[in-house]
């Protein structure tokens, strides 16, 4: 997306998009293995059922940030982000069925620790009563997400699961209303600190994903 034609140069919403596109899922190695036509069945069925874990639950990191409301004026995008995830959750459900069981791996009941733990982190930057805290994760969620459903794309198309048109804001409508949130410094680092949040438990989720692979060998 083009940054400075809109108007958004300068933005919290640039600040969230190069923070994405220097540290987002998309940067990671197993991600790109994943998304990739020759990819193991067994580690799609793996990454479906590690992303249903942190992500698959309701309430999720939005549905948690829109009843904390540590910043009231985002309620019309997150009630919008909400709706969208609904079905990206229901998506998710049919996927992780229709791939089957969790595939056998070494180190299973570590695993599922470090599932819990990543979820938790997430759930503790929604409810922040930081002003723009839950808003930047959010917004992080929603940009990074762009990249986790090419994952999903590729699960469905493997697994036989019909894959629908996402009903997430469009990026123009998520930009407007993170622009306009992100309007003080004080707002703009919490935002930064949310965003850079999320996407450390993305990455931690993508290495332990790419272990988990290896110790199938």
């Amino acid at each position: 997306m083009n940054i400075a034609s809109h108007g958004w140069h300068g933005s919290a919403w640039e600040m969230l998009v190069r923070l994405g596109d220097a540290d987002g899922s998309a940067t990671h190695a197993h991600v790109h293995r994943l998304a990739d036509p020759r990819s193991s069945h067994r580690d799609l069925a793996d990454a479906v059922h590690a992303l249903c874990a942190v992500h698959g639950r309701h309430p999720g990191l939005i549905d948690a940030a829109l009843f904390h409301g540590a910043q009231a004026d985002a309620y019309p995008w997150l009630d919008a982000v909400a709706a969208g995830f609904a079905e990206e959750r229901a998506l998710l459900a049919q996927i992780a069925a229709a791939a089957g069981p969790l595939p056998s791996t070494p180190g299973q009941a570590e695993t599922e620790a470090a599932l819990v733990g990543v979820r938790h982190a997430i759930e503790m930057l929604a409810g922040s009563d930081r002003t723009g805290c839950a808003t930047g994760a959010a917004a992080m969620l929603a940009i990074d997400w762009l990249t986790i459903r090419s994952v999903l794309a590729r699960a469905a198309d493997r697994f036989g699961v019909p894959l629908p048109v996402t009903s997430l804001p469009s990026q123009a409508e998520t930009a407007t209303a993170i622009v306009d949130l992100g309007g003080s410094p004080a707002i703009e680092r919490a935002m930064n600190f949310g965003g850079r949040q999320l996407l450390a438990q993305h990455r931690g989720l993508w290495d332990l994903l790419e272990a988990r692979s290896s110790a199938r060998g």
